[in-house]
């Protein structure tokens, strides 16, 4: 299986500018670039779970240069990932609208289309599972962490320091900070809070980029549904204006057996005045002749 990492990787053999031109090399090129998309989800999917080992390993390390070693692979590989979304979802969406002519391929585009969407929108929600998990879980360590400083600490203090997003809650940190007698592990404390506050600014980042992809993954499903309208429309058209063509064939054929019916009565209306002239004429000459000797 082709692994992706975040780097492109090449693109297949489109039917405008590889080599054939029948219908057989257009689906085998869309074939092509069906399995380069299952790898790319496959990768996805790898890359998340890999996510998910990284923020318990950020969570449980009780070191702080492990912690940071760990903190700066998680950053690249979601860097990589949300590359590796973002092709993944371009390929969809160049899938979607795949040149094709015949009937059957136009059928064999939406239900490989429609199945890697899908497959590619359950990894989605298996990543944003993840990252709501673990932003949860940050919280939590961070709501610890101010106890170990403030452990009398109000329900609204500690909510201010969870959710800080203008300040107050360094504010009330620094304040607790001040007066606690316990100052080593509270500025311990203090710093992992800094960084668990940067973690969560990160992960809300992600689920931000996630909700963005299923706003896009949706509105392809409403303009691949359009298009399907219209290719049933321009079929039901078809087949209209091939039953009115029968009907007027039929018609034609009526016309023209008729036609020929009538040639035909003219014809041997015909042969029958020239043998009833003939034999006319015969009898005429026949008596005149008679009279004559």
């Amino acid at each position: 299986m082709t692994q992706v990492g975040g780097g492109a990787e090449p693109e297949p053999a489109s039917p405008l500018n590889g080599a054939g031109n029948g219908s057989s090399d257009t689906m085998s090129n869309f074939y092509t670039q069906v399995s380069s998309v299952q790898d790319g989800i496959a990768q996805f999917s790898s890359n998340v779970s890999r996510i998910s080992d990284l923020h318990s390993r950020t969570l449980n390390s009780a070191d702080d240069g492990a912690s940071r070693q760990n903190e700066a692979l998680l950053d690249e590989l979601v860097g990589q990932t949300r590359q590796l979304s973002n092709e993944i979802k371009e390929k969809i969406q160049t899938l979607s609208s795949y040149p094709v002519s015949r009937a059957q391929d136009q059928v064999v585009r939406k239900n490989q289309t429609g199945l890697l969407r899908q497959k590619f929108v359950d990894v989605l929600q298996n990543y944003q599972q993840v990252e709501r998990d673990y932003r949860a879980k940050y919280r939590q360590r961070v709501e610890r962490q101010f106890k170990i400083v403030k452990p009398d600490a109000t329900p609204e203090e500690v909510a201010a320091v969870v959710d800080d997003t203008s300040g107050t809650g360094a504010q009330i940190f620094t304040q607790a900070l001040s007066s606690s007698t316990r100052y080593g592990e509270s500025r311990t404390a203090y710093r992992e809070v800094q960084d668990r506050h940067n973690d969560i600014q990160k992960i809300e980042r992600t689920l931000e980029e996630l909700a963005q992809l299923f706003n896009d993954m949706a509105v392809l499903v409403s303009q691949q549904d359009e298009g399907i309208d219209a290719i049933n429309d321009t079929a039901v058209r078809v087949e209209n204006d091939t039953a009115a063509g029968l009907k007027e064939t039929d018609i034609a054929v009526k016309h023209a057996r008729s036609a020929r019916r009538k040639r035909w009565i003219c014809f041997f209306l015909t042969l029958a005045i020239i043998a009833i002239l003939a034999l006319v004429l015969g009898l005429v000459f026949g008596l005149r002749t008679k009279s004559s000797n």
